[in-house]
C-alpha cells in the first residue's frame, strides 16, 4: 500500500513538472485532493526537493511553487527577484496586476455569493448552489479596452502586445482574438490575501469601483435591441 502511494504521488510531481499546471478534475489531482495520506506523501516529496503544492478553491488549476526559506535563497530578498522568477519586465508585471484586478476580483466575488453573472440579483438561495468553476464566472477583458484605458501607463501598444504574450506564454491570460480570459495560473500564483487589500486600498480601488459602477448601470440598464420586420 505505501508503495503504491509513493509511486502515485511521484507520478502526480512528474506530471506537474512537465506540464506546468493540471486541472483540478485531473484524476490524480482529484484523487489526492481526497486523499489525505496521498496528500501528505506528494507534500513531504516535494518539500525534500524545496517545493510546495499550491491550489485553492475558486481556482481550476493546482500548480506547484518554491517553499519560502528556497525561494529567498535562491531568488533572493531584494527587487522583483523577491517575488519574480519569470523574469518578468516591471511593466508586464503592473499589467498582470492590473489584469489580475479585472478578472480575479469580480470573479471571487461571483464565487463567494456562489452568483452567475447571468442570475438574478435577487436570487435568495444564491447561498445554497455549490461554488461556481472559475471558468464559469470569470470575466472576460476586452484588449481594445484595456488598451484605451491602461495603454498610456503600461507603455502602449507596442509594450502591451509583448507584456501580453509574456503572460499568456506563462499561463497567466488565455487570449481569444480580441478577448482576454483568466488563464491557468492567474489565481494560483498570485496571493489574494495578500495583493487583494493593497489593490482594493490602494492605487487601483477608484478605477474598480468606476469599472463596478460601469458594469452595474449595464445591467440595469441594457441597451435596446433593434427589431427588424
Amino acid at each position: 500500500m505505501m508503495t503504491n502511494i509513493a509511486d502515485e504521488a511521484a507520478h502526480l510531481i512528474a506530471e506537474l513538472l512537465t506540464r506546468k499546471y493540471l486541472p483540478r478534475t485531473h484524476p490524480r489531482v482529484r484523487n489526492a485532493l481526497s486523499d489525505a495520506e496521498l496528500f501528505l506523501a506528494v507534500e513531504q516529496r516535494l518539500a525534500q526537493v524545496g517545493l510546495r503544492w499550491v491550489d485553492n478553491v475558486y481556482a481550476d488549476h493546482v500548480t506547484l511553487t518554491l517553499l519560502p526559506a528556497p525561494a529567498t535563497r535562491v531568488l533572493g530578498e531584494a527587487g522583483l527577484d523577491a517575488n519574480n522568477n519569470l523574469d518578468l519586465p516591471r511593466d508586464a508585471v503592473a499589467l498582470l496586476v492590473v489584469v489580475w484586478a479585472l478578472i480575479v476580483l469580480p470573479k471571487r466575488e461571483r464565487q463567494a455569493s456562489r452568483v452567475a453573472p447571468e442570475a438574478p440579483q435577487n436570487d435568495m438561495f444564491a447561498g445554497a448552489k455549490p461554488l461556481p468553476s472559475a471558468r464559469s464566472v470569470s470575466p472576460v477583458l476586452s484588449y481594445k479596452a484595456l488598451l484605451e484605458d491602461y495603454g498610456n501607463q503600461l507603455g502602449k501598444k507596442m509594450r502591451l502586445d509583448a507584456n501580453l504574450k509574456l503572460l499568456e506564454r506563462h499561463g497567466f491570460i488565455l487570449r481569444k482574438q480580441d478577448d482576454i480570459l483568466e488563464g491557468p495560473l492567474l489565481d494560483v500564483l498570485l496571493d489574494y490575501d495578500v495583493l487583494a487589500p493593497r489593490i482594493l486600498n490602494g492605487a487601483l480601488a477608484d478605477v474598480l469601483a468606476r469599472e463596478q459602477a460601469a458594469a452595474q448601470e449595464a445591467a440595469a440598464h441594457p441597451a435596446p435591441t433593434s427589431e427588424t420586420e
